[in-house]
């Protein structure tokens, strides 16, 4: 017996067909488990699909509307450059001091908050950032100044809401709690039919939700949705927003039941002011399906992406690239369900129409990430050759459109590492890998921690080459390095302990000392996986085999009455 190898990874699956991260030792040889990462090694990767759809407008209780977090963030992210836009700073800033007349000042007001609204969304957009921080302090000081001296009303709330939009974009998150804290106090103090009022709310429940703040964000939706149903009636598509933001939070806490609800009360409200084939429609049904293909209802979860994909195709025809991404979506239905063949029929087709109809370039990182979602099917169900194919063009892809020592060239080449490993053609591996960590030391350094992924799969790379002297090094640097970065009872440092293990009982290091590197190993396990985690019950196997090969049997006893436990337990996971 001898000990097994857990590389660190991701572990992502989004098939749900197939556990294909299996890193296990057995009769004396390593076999490695096949996990492929996209993206910034090493973060963990999520579902894929982005509806590509219009940001419904946010509803005023005049006629003009302020733009939400989300889509301000959507249109400044990615877009730099620098053109001069400060000619209106000082307009913009003293325009509010003459805001106030309750009689018809109302429009100009609105008029004037659109305005500071669009010019920061601008300088941010030109990437005059400082402009924008400028602009957004002047008025934050001239709002403070009016508290200060006692004037609390929906003039104050609706400025102080953009200027935390405004930080928002700008990723100054500490000043926007602080905004939000402030906005609170007038909010509070506010009757629910002021005009602006309820545009206000929906923006602090889009604040909040987006800083973590789940409650906050909930019960600024529920005032929203409150005073729009007094105001405009239940079945308004004036509440489509608020009722929209409530599905999200509800849906990020763990709440599912009611988050649907909500999602359907939208697809409801828009079916009967829109049309069933609005393509409104496809926000909430997107929402819809989601949370039921997370809940494990990959057969609920296919009817609303069915109409997903029917609305896309009635309304842009079949070979647009917006039914691709619908395709995609269905994939990852068929692929729950386990049928593996439709599901890269699917993902096939749906490459060569995002791809045919240039809706996506081809360096997109959603087209990137759905080749790399095709690529590791393909190899769950026995078809190396072909995901190996595809990994490669996504290489080719990045080194032409970002160069070869680009660092998502390292994630490409650790990709088709781990593919070549898993065909068994470890000379390639090794090759592939050496390259990724040249790449990764020019770019993060020797030492930086997200470097141990490659170095840990070479040095299993070199062990299935029965090089185990050069194997035995990259782990312990490994290790060290993720020792100073995580501290040194982590559990990625358990995850380098494991594999240095694994190439030391082959080098026939002193039995004790590897004994003691698995009790470590198995006390960080334990810790982050409870006492009856599957790598708990791995882990124990090993210790007992040590202890039996060092003669301590009284200690071997109780392990062993605690590992039969846990197998029993874990074959009734099994069987449910």
């Amino acid at each position: 017996m001898a000990a097994s190898l857990l590389l660190p990874s991701p572990f992502f699956n989004n098939c749900g067909i197939s556990k294909v991260c299996l890193h296990h030792i057995q009769s004396g040889y390593f076999h490695k488990g096949l996990t492929f990462f996209s993206g910034r090694l090493p973060k963990k990767n999520s579902s894929i699909f982005m509806v590509p759809v219009r940001a419904f407008a946010l509803c005023c209780y005049a006629s003009r509307t302020f733009a939400s977090v989300g889509s301000l963030d959507t249109d400044v992210a990615g877009r730099e450059s620098h053109v001069s836009n400060s000619n209106n700073f000082q307009t913009s800033v003293t325009s509010f001091q003459h805001s106030s007349d309750k009689l018809d000042g109302m429009k100009d007001f609105e008029r004037e908050l659109q305005e500071l609204f669009d010019e920061v969304k601008m300088m941010i957009m030109m990437g005059n950032q400082n402009d924008a921080i400028d602009l957004l302090q002047a008025n934050y000081e001239a709002v403070k100044e009016r508290m200060n001296a006692g004037v609390r009303g929906i003039e104050e709330a609706a400025t102080i809401d953009i200027i935390a939009l405004g930080y928002m974009a700008i990723g100054d998150v500490k000043f926007v709690n602080a905004l939000l804290d402030m906005l609170n106090e007038v909010v509070d103090s506010l009757k629910d039919d002021e005009p602006l009022l309820d545009s206000v709310l929906v923006h602090m429940g889009s604040m909040y939700s987006t800083l973590g703040k789940f409650e906050k964000s909930m019960s600024a939706y529920r005032r929203a949705i409150g005073n729009m149903e007094s105001i405009y009636g239940k079945n308004s598509v004036f509440l489509i927003t608020p009722i929209l933001g409530m599905a999200k939070v509800l849906s990020s806490i763990g709440r599912t039941s009611k988050a649907v609800e909500f999602y359907h009360r939208a697809i409801s409200l828009l079916e009967s002011s829109r049309g069933a084939e609005s393509e409104d429609l496809v926000i909430p049904l997107f929402g819809v399906g989601s949370l039921l293909l997370k809940e494990g209802k990959p057969v609920e979860a296919e009817s609303p992406f069915l109409r997903i994909f029917d609305i896309y195709k009635k309304l842009y025809g079949e070979n647009d690239g917006r039914v691709g991404l619908a395709m995609c979506s269905l994939a990852h239905v068929k692929c729950a369900v386990g049928d593996a063949n439709e599901a890269i029929s699917l993902y096939r087709k749906a490459l060569q129409v995002i791809t045919t109809s240039n809706y996506m370039a081809l360096d997109d990182s959603i087209m990137e990430k759905m080749r790399i979602d095709l690529a590791e099917l393909l190899h769950a169900v026995g078809r190396g050759k072909e995901g190996r194919e595809l990994l490669e063009q996504c290489l080719m892809i990045t080194e032409k459109y970002k160069g070869k020592e680009d660092p998502s060239s390292a994630t490409h080449l650790i990709n088709l590492a781990t593919s070549h490993s898993r065909s068994k053609n470890y000379v390639e591996a090794e090759r592939l890998l050496r390259t990724s960590l040249e790449i990764m030391g020019k770019t993060v350094g020797p030492d930086d921690q997200s470097i141990t992924f490659p170095m840990l799969h070479l040095a299993v790379t070199l062990y299935h080459l029965k090089r185990d002297e050069e194997a035995e090094q990259l782990a312990l640097e490994a290790l060290h390095i993720r020792e100073k970065a995580f501290g040194k009872d982590s559990l990625p440092v358990a995850e380098a302990l494991d594999c240095l293990v694994s190439i030391q009982t082959r080098l026939k290091k002193d039995d004790e000392e590897l004994l003691e590197q698995l009790t470590r190993v198995l006390s960080i396990q334990e810790r982050e996986f409870g006492p009856e985690g599957e790598e708990v019950m791995i882990t124990l196997k090993k210790v007992v085999f040590y202890l039996d090969k060092l003669g301590r049997k009284n200690e071997i006893f109780p392990l062993q009455k605690r590992l039969s436990a846990l197998g029993m337990k874990f074959k009734q996971r099994i069987q449910h």
